[in-house]
């Protein structure tokens, strides 16, 4: 038997609510999944991508991570993974890092055995260059591995179907494949799932701590076992672990008023819960009076809460059934940043302005310091991600060029102002490639980032 303790969506880095304790949950969580791996000697730990949250992890971050690869590779424990949509950049990825330093594998069209089962890899690919991807896996007996494995598993990150917010199909790559795989280990969609999709085992492991209020389900990862004597899928077992006495405790509060009430019945309703360093979402509806959400997340704040967020959404239900909530910012931002199909300068720029880091003062230098860099060493990022040339993208892209013309002119300004001319030639930029193979990784880049470490 083979078993790998398969995890993702760990988003290291993440200062969720910009709460330096919330930035430090995420590594720990990472953390204690190691632990446990540690401690069930599992043959292999598999990550489905998004290991960070953004593609420049602070140091205390990056730190803490090669302090538990190194904590896993002490005890003889394999670290496979992939790249995900959060962490990807067009040349050499942390993972190829951690690679170089003995530390991970990074999974790709060759297989990788652990015991009887051998682990292929598809990294995050943006959904525009996918009708083009070839799922051109290497079987088995054209590798080096040894024998015949027992089991063939795909590990990916993405939004497959048949789960939620889907945008990727899973029958195309099972169908596409080279290679027949008995089990997919998928990462992106942060809720935990497995499905059956012709006749092989599709599985999300969910993410490692909430990264957004709507997550309200308990955090976990998976312990997959694959039995040497039963090929095929039926020698696949699957099970959930939870993180719940790791993770920052939650406290999800509805509160629904009937005529008359008011703030005195939120407070009431909030009072009866432990709030003892915990995340408060407190969640309005009904009737009654206004209420002010600032009174009511002081209110918790007072009684222990880390950080408190009140959503009435009787004040912004319209006639259209629109909901919106302003319980997690930060996750909303980041949505729709995602659907601006902005260039990897783009999303750079986003990250500094958005930054807790960076102060106000410092804010014009770092953007031009960080455009200034990508001008002379990879023009390529200034480039927007392709679309599709059919009818049916044609929107989008007008809505990402007329964005990105946009964010242009407002660096241009940024980087002119002290009269230094910046001019740029785009028209002929390939786009940045988030799944660049590890052939085109800038060896010099990276062991000048391992000399570093």
């Amino acid at each position: 038997m083979t078993r790998v303790l398969h995890t993702g969506d760990t988003h290291i880095g993440y200062q969720q609510y910009h709460s330096p304790e919330r930035r430090a949950d995420f590594l720990a969580a990472f953390e204690a999944v190691i632990d446990d791996a540690i401690e069930m000697d599992v043959d292999a730990v598999v990550h489905a991508g998004d290991l960070f949250h953004d593609r420049r992890p602070d140091l205390p971050d990056l730190m803490g991570t090669l302090s538990a690869l190194r904590d896993l590779n002490a005890a003889d424990i394999p670290f496979l993974a992939v790249v995900g949509n959060h962490e990807s950049t067009r040349g050499g990825q942390w993972l190829d890092l951690f690679e170089r330093l003995g530390l991970a594998t990074r999974l790709g069209d060759d297989p990788v055995a652990v015991g009887s089962t051998a682990f292929y890899g598809l990294d995050h690919v943006p959904e525009s260059r996918r009708e083009d991807l070839d799922y051109d896996f290497t079987p088995s007996d054209d590798s080096a591995i040894d024998a015949d494995p027992a089991h063939t598993v795909l590990v990916g990150h993405g939004l497959f179907t048949p789960f939620a917010h889907a945008n990727w199909d899973t029958e195309t790559v099972l169908e596409e494949s080279t290679v027949d795989f008995d089990a997919v280990l998928l990462g992106d969609n942060h809720a935990p799932g497995i499905e059956r999709v012709d006749d092989v085992w599709v599985t999300y492991c969910g993410s490692t701590e909430r990264a957004s209020a709507s997550e309200k389900d308990e955090r976990g990862y998976n312990v997959v076992g694959f039995d040497a004597d039963q090929p095929g899928p039926e020698g696949v077992d699957i099970r959930s672990r939870s993180l719940s006495d790791v993770t920052r405790d939650f406290e999800f509060i509805p509160v629904e008023l009937n005529p008359g009430d008011g703030a005195d019945r939120v407070r009431e309703r909030v009072g009866q819960h432990d709030l003892a360093d915990a995340v408060v979402i407190v969640e309005i509806t009904g009737d009654g009076e206004a209420v002010t959400p600032g009174g009511i997340e002081s209110f918790a704040l007072d009684r222990g809460a880390l950080i408190a967020r009140v959503t009435d959404r009787r004040e912004i239900e319209t006639e259209s059934e629109l909901s919106v909530s302003f319980a997690d910012p930060d996750a909303a931002v980041d949505e729709r940043i995602e659907e601006l199909g902005l260039s990897e300068a783009a999303h750079d720029i986003d990250e500094a302005v958005r930054s807790p880091d960076i102060a106000d003062a410092n804010l014009r230098e770092t953007v031009k310091s960080r455009l200034t860099e990508q001008i002379e060493n990879d023009p390529a990022a200034l480039a927007p991600p392709e679309r599709d040339d059919d009818g049916s993208e044609a929107a989008a892209e007008s809505d990402s060029e007329s964005d990105d013309t946009a964010a242009s002119d407002a660096v241009a300004d940024v980087v002119d102002d002290d009269g230094d001319d910046a001019e740029t030639e785009t028209d002929d930029i390939a786009p940045a490639d988030s799944t660049a193979d590890k052939s085109d990784t800038d060896d010099g880049e990276l062991s000048t980032m391992e000399d570093f470490l």
